[in-house]
This record gives C-alpha cells, sequence and structure tokens, in this order.
C-alpha cells in the first residue's frame, strides 16, 4: 500500500495529496494518514527537489481532510436522531434494551460536547475519522462542523507534514511511532468502550429522580389510605 501511495503522489502532486487524504477521512476508506502526510511533507524537502511547497501541500491536505469529513458526516447524517429513535421503538431496540429517550440523552450531550469533540477528534488518530458519524447523527451545523473540522485537521496535517519536510528521504523512519500510537489509541478506545457499557447499565438500573420521586409519593400514598 505504501507503495502505491508513493507512485499516485509523485504522479499527481497537489492533486494527489488532495485525493488521497479525502479517501482518508472517509469512513468507507481506511488508509494511513502518516503515510501521506509524511511523504506529502518529504515531497516538499530538498532532498526530494522540493518538487511542492510546503504551505500549499498543507492547505491542499487540509481541504481535503474536510472534504472527506463531508461525506462521512453526511453518511452519518442519513442515520439522523428521528431515523434511531424509531428503530429504537421496534425490535432492534427491544434486543439492544434501548429506548427513544437513550437516543435522546446521547443526542443532548453531543449538543454540548460536539465542539471540542469534532475539534480534538481531528488530532487523534482512528478518532479522526469516527468523530463525523456523531456529528452528521446529531444534525450538527454543517459550517460549524466543517470549521471546526478544518481547525483540527489544519493542526495534525501541519504537524505531520512539516515532521515529514524535516525528514526529507528519513520519513519512513518515523512510521512505527505512528503505528505504536495507533495501537495504543485502539486499546484506549477498547477500556473506554468496556467502562461505558459498564457505566451505562448501571445508570440504566438505577431509577431517575423523576422515578424515585413519584416511588416514594406512592409509598406515602400508600401509608395514607392504610
Amino acid at each position: 500500500m505504501i507503495e502505491g501511495i508513493i507512485s499516485f503522489m509523485n504522479t499527481w502532486g497537489y492533486l494527489g495529496i488532495f485525493i488521497l487524504v479525502a479517501t482518508e477521512n472517509n469512513i468507507l476508506a481506511i488508509l494511513p494518514s502518516e503515510v501521506i502526510l509524511l511523504f506529502g511533507g518529504a515531497l516538499t524537502a530538498s532532498a526530494l527537489g522540493g518538487k511542492l511547497s510546503l504551505p500549499l501541500a498543507i492547505i491542499v491536505a487540509t481541504l481535503g481532510s474536510v472534504a472527506g469529513a463531508t461525506v462521512t458526516y453526511y453518511i452519518g447524517n442519513i442515520l439522523k436522531t428521528e431515523r434511531l429513535k424509531k428503530l429504537a421503538s421496534g425490535k432492534l431496540g427491544k434486543i439492544f434494551d434501548i429506548t427513544p429517550d437513550d437516543i435522546d440523552k446521547a443526542d443532548k450531550w453531543f449538543d454540548e460536547k460536539g465542539n471540542i469533540s469534532v475539534l480534538l477528534g481531528r488530532c487523534l488518530p482512528i478518532f479522526r475519522t469516527l468523530i463525523s458519524i456523531p456529528a452528521g447523527m446529531s444534525e450538527m451545523p454543517l459550517p460549524k462542523f466543517i470549521f471546526y473540522t478544518g481547525v483540527g485537521s489544519l493542526v495534525w496535517n501541519t504537524l505531520l507534514i512539516t515532521i515529514g519536510h524535516h525528514l526529507g528521504n528519513n520519513w519512513q523512519s518515523i512510521l512505527s511511532v505512528f503505528d505504536n500510537a495507533q495501537t495504543i489509541m485502539a486499546a484506549i478506545i477498547a477500556v473506554l468502550l468496556v467502562v461505558f457499557l459498564v457505566w451505562w447499565f448501571k445508570l440504566r438500573k438505577k431509577p431517575t429522580k423523576k422515578e424515585a420521586k413519584s416511588a416514594k409519593q406512592d409509598k406515602e400514598s400508600d401509608g395514607k389510605n392504610e
């Protein structure tokens, strides 16, 4: 895969960066962003003939990030909250023990924390692509999504392209670092998922304040009737 990416970018330059980065940011296709961006940075180094401009490579990569993330956003948008609530009201909801109220709570959380989630998510391996899905599902305003995606992507792209620029011919020497980072990130996601599931089921068993108040009133009412 690395050889194919290198060949494609050598042939198409800026257009190659845009297409590959846009594809990497699409949930339907997974490409190693570190390879694309590091080699893109290396192409700006004098050691490789300075084929590309460093600032322009960063701009093109960021435009590609936004384009690809927007496609994934719309994939999430197809699974919008109202559609999920209908699924939760049916057999699927019973199987997974999910109610429309659960969907509303998750949607409310993303409405409150979505901005920072998208911004930080764009700077983290794996999360970079996945974060666009809940943004689309919760119908986060597209201009706001594009803004935070653009800012977060600019940070990530600038970091990797600049590293590639300084490493030049040795750009592949740092790939193992990013591979390890992705492994660690995958492990963190797995742990967080387990913690979330434990918290979720405990929360489901715990009565809400409204339910507790209602139960207390019923108990007091039964006591008076006796």
